[in-house]
């Protein structure tokens, strides 16, 4: 950029961007200059996106070495080992919701920023469009009634003056200094062609600007349900939930590594034209308006002369000339020629609003209107536009890290509500000490033949027969704890009294136990029921 500007300065992370590698697809450096109709460079932005790719590639293959050790490899599942390893996914689900939101939080912010940015670059390119388009304006009817109006009102005095030649000289004189004014309109540049490619240059920015923002906010949206479904998942041991917030996961993985690809070559070739934006626009206007209008527009220094200065000159002396001599023809014509002083009138009126033209005309084409558009849609792109996609960048990594955690952890998550769900149905459906077992007993009240180590109707005896006896008095001393149990108002307690008597439920065995004496043999179960008789 050049040394006298001091109007727009780039910001910092332009600059940092700037300096990004800018490598060809046959890896060969090319020169950082914003020149995006060439192909090498077309080619250095695609660089940055294949750099993306080549990150979604190792980190899909990194989730894939994981997943894959995870369903190889054999632990050991004991109660030991299941508690750590529930911290672990629930502090990973919890690192991942947080991460999510802070991306969710920062993407919103990225979305806004760069909206209002392109917002002020579209209104800059409309004011722009609406100044040309009214020096085009004022230009075509100056000189349309020039060419019409003043002629044809010249034209009848030259009918009624025929008889007085200073006169007629005076008409001659005048026509003369409307084609004058005619010839420095037509030295004004012809801004048609501009006014046409900003109008198509910001209509087109506008719709691609509101579909972008619109994509945004719906990935935004999206990866917010995904991490509360899942941690919902997570909650319920949900296991389809799980495992269809994985595959979304996974796909919305594929879309943060696509964006931030996207981002990051939108954000490396804007701070290109960022830093130096005057050299690229007045290559691009080169041969449709001149480099020193294009200069002067640019810098709008008051040490740069107004290159309309001379015709804006020449047309206002021209106005004054030709109103000077409509005065004095009003003056001094009328009373001789009457029917001349509609035709004289006429003049004077199209002169007043010629003149008014032409400081309209003057205004608009003075630098400062049209620099301030320029310093206006510089500040959207450069400042609010490319942060933006930075925080958008951000965004995108941010959200690629907290799926990453949250593919590491649903398959553990998984795992870990299968071994519940498999222990659980590791247990005895005909055990009448299951749960699972009571329940489907008092749902189904017919199946009465339930097998049990307690029956109520055993041999031994009924109910009635199997209330404790009474204590035996006796001088034998008591054990402590039922010293203790009669100190606290409790009964005494009597280890060898039956549970039916007791009022007590069955007790419960656990499978090892069940296991433990299914493995006993009938010759130790009689040993063992002898002892327990001695």
């Amino acid at each position: 950029m050049s040394s006298d500007r001091m109007d727009y300065i780039a910001p910092w992370w332009t600059y940092w961007l700037h300096n990004f590698p800018h490598i060809n697809l046959r890896f060969q450096p090319i020169d950082n200059s914003f020149q995006p109709e060439e192909e090498n460079y077309q080619q250095s932005l695609i660089f940055l996106g294949c750099v993306a790719a080549a990150g979604l590639g190792l980190n899909l293959l990194c989730l894939a070495i994981y997943l894959s050790c995870l369903c190889c490899c054999h632990k050991d599942e004991e109660e030991e080992s299941k508690k750590p390893n529930s911290c672990c996914v629930t502090w990973s689900a919890v690192t991942a919701g947080l991460i999510t939101c802070i991306a969710v939080g920062v993407g919103f912010y990225g979305n806004s920023e760069t909206n209002d940015g392109v917002y002020q670059l579209t209104y800059s390119l409309y004011n722009v469009n609406h100044t040309l388009g009214g020096v085009d304006s004022l230009v075509t009817g100056t000189m349309g009634s020039m060419k019409s109006g003043l002629h044809q009102h010249l034209a009848r005095l030259d009918e009624i003056f025929a008889t007085r030649g200073d006169y007629v000289q005076t008409l001659q004189f005048m026509q003369q200094m409307a084609d004058n004014v005619i010839k420095q309109m037509l030295g004004l540049p012809d801004w048609e062609e501009a006014k046409v490619d900003l109008a198509s240059i910001a209509d087109k920015t506008a719709n691609i600007e509101y579909y972008r923002w619109l994509t945004y906010l719906l990935i935004l949206i999206l990866d917010l349900i995904i991490c509360l479904l899942a941690c919902l998942g997570l909650a319920k041991q949900s296991r389809w939930l799980l495992t269809t917030m994985m595959v979304f996961g996974v796909l919305t993985l594929v879309l943060s590594w696509t964006s931030l690809g996207a981002d990051l070559a939108t954000a490396v070739g804007t701070s290109d034209f960022c830093i130096s934006p005057d050299k690229y626009l007045m290559s691009q206007t080169k041969g449709v308006i001149g480099a020193d209008i294009v200069h002067y527009y640019l810098y709008c220094n008051q040490t740069l002369s107004n290159p309309f200065q001379q015709p804006l000159t020449i047309f206002q002396r021209s106005l004054t000339t030709m109103q000077i001599q409509i005065q004095g023809m009003l003056q001094f014509a009328v009373p001789l020629f009457p029917t001349a002083e509609r035709d004289l009138l006429g003049i004077q009126h199209l002169l007043n609003s010629s003149e008014a033209s032409l400081h309209q005309l003057t205004a608009l084409l003075d630098c400062r209107g049209l620099n301030k558009d320029y310093l206006d849609a510089m500040v959207g792109v450069c400042y609010d536009g490319v942060e933006g996609v930075l925080y958008l960048c951000l965004f995108s990594t941010l959200a690629a890290c907290a799926f990453t955690v949250m593919l590491c952890a649903i398959p553990r998550a998984w795992r870990q509500i299968a071994c519940r769900e498999r222990d659980y149905d590791d247990i005895d459906e005909e055990d009448p000490f299951n749960p699972r077992a009571r329940r489907i007993a008092s749902q189904n009240p017919n199946l009465t033949n339930m097998h049990s180590f307690c029956s109520y109707s055993s041999s031994m005896g009924s109910q009635n027969s199997l209330h404790p006896p009474a204590p035996a008095v006796s001088n034998a001393p008591v054990p402590e704890y039922m010293n203790q149990t009669a100190l606290f108002g409790g009964n005494p307690r009597y280890e060898n009294v039956p549970l039916i008597g007791r009022g007590s439920p069955p007790p419960s065995y656990s499978p090892s136990m069940r296991a433990t004496y299914l493995s006993m043999t009938e010759e130790q179960i009689r040993h063992f029921g002898n002892d327990f008789q001695a």
